[in-house]
C-alpha cells in the first residue's frame, strides 16, 4: 500500500495519500515509513502542528535518519520555532552533509534568528553542492544585502535570475540593488521592462524598492496590491462588533526599529507626549535593544514594551487580542524588521499604516493611513487602499528633543573647501537617480568652486558616482563623501553645508527634518507620489514655500541662484531659523494631540459600527 501512497503523492493527490496512510497506521501503528510519510503529507497540507507528533514518534525509533531530522526541522521552522529547529538541522547536516536542501533550510532558520553570517555559510555550502540551486543564490543575496555587501548581493541575485527568471519579485530586487550601488547601466530599460510587466499584472517588483524610481501613484498601488496578495494575504476577518467603551483607548505600536533608527528618531517624542489620561500605549518590539539613549526614553514612555521577535505570527496576534488592543499601528509597512502577517490576521479592530512606509500597503486589512493634504491630496485618494486620516499639518512626526552635539567640525577635517558653496544630500544612495544626478552636475558646472557632499552608504556607490561625475564633465574631486557618524555628531556637521539638494521621485524624509532642525535649508521639487511630496509637506509646515519648486528646471535654476545671490540665500536661512520654534513642524506636543484626535475619531467610528472613512 505504501507504493500506492507514493503514487498519490506524485500525482499531488494529498487526500488520497492521507486516506491510505490512515489505513496503514490503523492496522500497523508502528509502521515507521507510514508515520514519516503521514508527517510529510500533513506538512504539505499546511498543517505542520499535526506533522510534528508523527516526526517525533519516528525520531524516538530512528534518531539517525537524516531526512527525518530534516522534515522535523522544516515543520518547526514553518511554525516559526526556528530555535527548536536548529538542533535537528545540525544533526541532519552531520548525518547527510552532501544534501544541499538540508543546508538550505538550516540557513533559513539561522536567517530567521538573525544569525546572518552563520546563515550565509549554510547558503554558500548549499550552492557549492548544487551550483544551480536558485533558492541558495537568492537567499545568499538576501543575507549579503543585510550585511551591506551590496555588490556581492547583486551578483547573487543575478545568478538566481539566470537560473529562474520567473521567480516572483526578483527582477525588482535586482533593480533596487543596482540603485543601491548607483549602477545605472541600462537602468531605464530595466525600469521600463518592470513597469510594463507590472501593468500586465505580473509579480515583478516589491513596493519598497519601486518607490525609489517610480513617478506613478497608480503603479505603486498596483505593486502593493500584487505584493500583499502574494506574500501577505488576509488570514482572517477582523472584529465586527464593537467592544465596551473604556475610559482609555489602548493603542499598540508594532515596529522592528525601537532603537537608534530613523523611525524612532522621529517618534520617540510622540510616545512620550501621549496623554496618559486618555491612552494606554504599548510597544510590540520585533527588533532588539541597542542600549541607546533613544531606547531608554522609549522604554520609559510605554506602559509596556514587549519583545515579540521570537514569537510566531499567530502568537503575536493572540497577544494583541489578550491585551485588548483597540488600535494597532504598523510602523514598518514593507520596510525593516516588519511583521505584515500579524496584521493579516486582523487581531485588532482598527489597524493603521503610519510613517515607516510612505505609501499604501495594498491590503484590505489595513484600515487607515496617516497622511496630510500635501502628500495625499484628495484627488489621489483612489491610489490608496486605506482610508486617509489627515493630519492638519505635516504627517511626519518629529522629536523636539533631538540632540545636536557640541562638537565643532571644520570644513577641512570633513574634506570640504573652505570657501566654496557646499551643496549636500544625505539621502540613501538608492534615491539618487541618473536624472537627479544630471541636474546636480549641471548645478556644479554653473557654480564655480562648488562641491556636492553626499553620504557614503557603500564604497561601490561612491566609486560609481565619481565615474558618473567624470562622464558628465565634472571632476570627481568635487564629489565629497561623508562617513556615517552618531546622529548628534551628524547633525552638528550640517553647519558646514550651505544648501541641501533633495532627490526625486523619492524625497528626503528623516534626512530632510534632520537638515531643517539644524537650520540648513532644503531645496525640493514637488513630486507625483507620496514619497516624492514629503519634503514639500515638511517645508509647508515650516511655512517655507521659497524652497519648494514645481519642476526640475525651476529646482536647478533656484539652486544656482541661491549660491550666487548671498542676500536672497541669507534671507531664506534667517527665516528658516526664525520658524524652527514658532511653526508646527517641530512642535511635538501639538502634533501628538492632532494624532490622538485622529485615533479618537477612528475609535468613535468603530464604536458606532461604522466602516472606516477618510478623516479630516
Amino acid at each position: 500500500m505504501l507504493t500506492q501512497v507514493l503514487t498519490a503523492l506524485q500525482n499531488q493527490d494529498l487526500l488520497r495519500a492521507q486516506f491510505l496512510l490512515k489505513e496503514i497506521l490503523a492496522s500497523s501503528p508502528n509502521n515507521l515509513d507510514a508515520m514519516h510519510l503521514m508527517g510529510i503529507v500533513c506538512g504539505m497540507m499546511g498543517r505542520p502542528n499535526e506533522a510534528l507528533p508523527f516526526f517525533e514518534q519516528c525520531l524516538q525509533i530512528n534518531p539517525q535518519d537524516a531526512m527525518l531530522r530534516f522534515n522535523l526541522a522544516k515543520a518547526l521552522s514553518s511554525l516559526q520555532r526556528d530555535g527548536d529547529a536548529l538542533e535537528h538541522h545540525q544533526q541532519a547536516a552531520k548525518l547527510d552533509p552532501s544534501n544541499q536542501d538540508i543546508w538550505l533550510n538550516y540557513g533559513r532558520s539561522l536567517d530567521n534568528l538573525r544569525k546572518r553570517k552563520e546563515a550565509l555559510a549554510c547558503y554558500e555550502k548549499a550552492v557549492s553542492l548544487k551550483p544551480d540551486l536558485m533558492e541558495g543564490w537568492f537567499n545568499k543575496g538576501k543575507i549579503l544585502g543585510e550585511l551591506k555587501c551590496y555588490d556581492e548581493a547583486l551578483n547573487s541575485y543575478m545568478r538566481a535570475y539566470q537560473l529562474r527568471p520567473t521567480e516572483p519579485f526578483l527582477l525588482g530586487i535586482i533593480l533596487h540593488y543596482k540603485m543601491l550601488i548607483c549602477d545605472w547601466a541600462d537602468l531605464d530599460g530595466l525600469y521600463e521592462h518592470i513597469q510594463q510587466n507590472l501593468r500586465n499584472g505580473l509579480k515583478i517588483v516589491e513596493p519598497f524598492g519601486f518607490q525609489g524610481i517610480s513617478h506613478s501613484e497608480s503603479d505603486l498601488l498596483l505593486a502593493a496590491k500584487i505584493f500583499a496578495n502574494e506574500r501577505y494575504p488576509l488570514r482572517q476577518a477582523g472584529p465586527i462588533l464593537a467592544k465596551p467603551i473604556r475610559k482609555k483607548i489602548r493603542a499598540a505600536y508594532l515596529c522592528g526599529e525601537f532603537r537608534d533608527q530613523a523611525t524612532s528618531v522621529l517618534m520617540t517624542g510622540v510616545y512620550e507626549s501621549h496623554d496618559k489620561e486618555k491612552f494606554e500605549i504599548f510597544a510590540l518590539d520585533n527588533g532588539w535593544n541597542d542600549g541607546s539613549v533613544l531606547r531608554n526614553r522609549m522604554e520609559q514612555a510605554f506602559q509596556e514594551m514587549i519583545d515579540i521577535s521570537s514569537l510566531s505570527d499567530e502568537a503575536v496576534a493572540e497577544l494583541i487580542k489578550n491585551l485588548d488592543i483597540d488600535i494597532l499601528v504598523n510602523l514598518n509597512g514593507y520596510f525593516g524588521e516588519a511583521r505584515p502577517n500579524v496584521f493579516a490576521r486582523h487581531p485588532a479592530p482598527i489597524q493603521v499604516n503610519f510613517l515607516g512606509f510612505p505609501g499604501t500597503l495594498g491590503a484590505s486589512y489595513m484600515d487607515y493611513l496617516i497622511a496630510d493634504p500635501i502628500i495625499i491630496p484628495p484627488t489621489s485618494q483612489e491610489y490608496y487602499v486605506e482610508k486617509i486620516a489627515y493630519m492638519p499639518n505635516s504627517y511626519q512626526a518629529n522629536d523636539s528633543k533631538r540632540i545636536i552635539s557640541d562638537r565643532i567640525f571644520s570644513r577641512s577635517e570633513l574634506g570640504l573647501p573652505e570657501n566654496g558653496f557646499v551643496y549636500c544630500c544625505f539621502n540613501n544612495n538608492y534615491k539618487i537617480t541618473p536624472q537627479t544626478f544630471d541636474c546636480w552636475m549641471r548645478i556644479l558646472k554653473a557654480v564655480d568652486g562648488s562641491v556636492l557632499w553626499l553620504i557614503e552608504d557603500n564604497v561601490f556607490a561612491a566609486n560609481n558616482l565619481r565615474i558618473e561625475a567624470k562622464n558628465r564633465g565634472v571632476s570627481p574631486d568635487r564629489i565629497i563623501f561623508a562617513t556615517r557618524l552618531s546622529l548628534p555628531d551628524h547633525l552638528a556637521r550640517h553647519s558646514n553645508a550651505d544648501l541641501f539638494l533633495d532627490t526625486l521621485p523619492y524625497n528626503a524624509h528623516t534626512t530632510a527634518s534632520d537638515a531643517l532642525w539644524t537650520g540648513l535649508p532644503v531645496l525640493t521639487c514637488l513630486g507625483n507620489t507620496f514619497p516624492g511630496r514629503v519634503a514639500t509637506s515638511l517645508l509647508s509646515a515650516l511655512e517655507m514655500p521659497e524652497l519648494i519648486t514645481n519642476s526640475m528646471q525651476e529646482y536647478e535654476n533656484l539652486a544656482v541662484e541661491l549660491a550666487n545671490s548671498h542676500d536672497k540665500f541669507q534671507a531664506i536661512k534667517n527665516k528658516l531659523l526664525n520658524h524652527l520654534n514658532t511653526k508646527s513642524l517641530f512642535d511635538t506636543q501639538t502634533y501628538t494631540r492632532d494624532l490622538e484626535d485622529l485615533y479618537q475619531k477612528m475609535y468613535d467610528r468603530y464604536q458606532a459600527n461604522l466602516n472606516p472613512e477618510h478623516l479630516y
